[in-house]
């Protein structure tokens, strides 16, 4: 406590504590939001599903690999990213990014 306190006492302790927090409620609000941007209709009787990930702008190599990570990327349109193989438990980590708007089932035309 006694730390504490002589760490807020100083301007350097003071911005270190509001950054611990901001990045603390951030990643919070990413946790809480990331089942919302599942959209319904994804399978629920397989463990593996193929999605449709929607972004706010045309993703970039950094984006493809994050997405990789999750299952096998076979296309690209626009802002969305064709995701197949994906774990259904995972589904929740990979709409988790700030940058991901949406993870709909993807229509394989068939």
């Amino acid at each position: 406590m006694k730390l504490l306190r002589a760490a807020l006492a100083t301007t350097r302790g003071k911005v270190i504590l509001v950054v611990l927090v901001a990045t603390a409620v951030f990643q919070t609000w990413l946790y809480l939001a990331a089942p919302g941007k599942i959209a319904p209709g994804v399978p629920d009787d397989r463990r593996r599903v193929d999605v449709l990930v929607t972004l706010s702008f045309p993703p970039e190599r950094f984006h493809i690999g994050k997405l990789q990570e999750h299952g096998r990327v076979s296309g690209t349109n626009e802002n969305s990213v064709q995701v197949r193989g994906v774990n259904r438990a995972d589904l929740t980590s990979l709409a988790r990014p700030f940058w991901v708007v949406e993870v709909a089932p993807l229509d394989t035309g068939g």
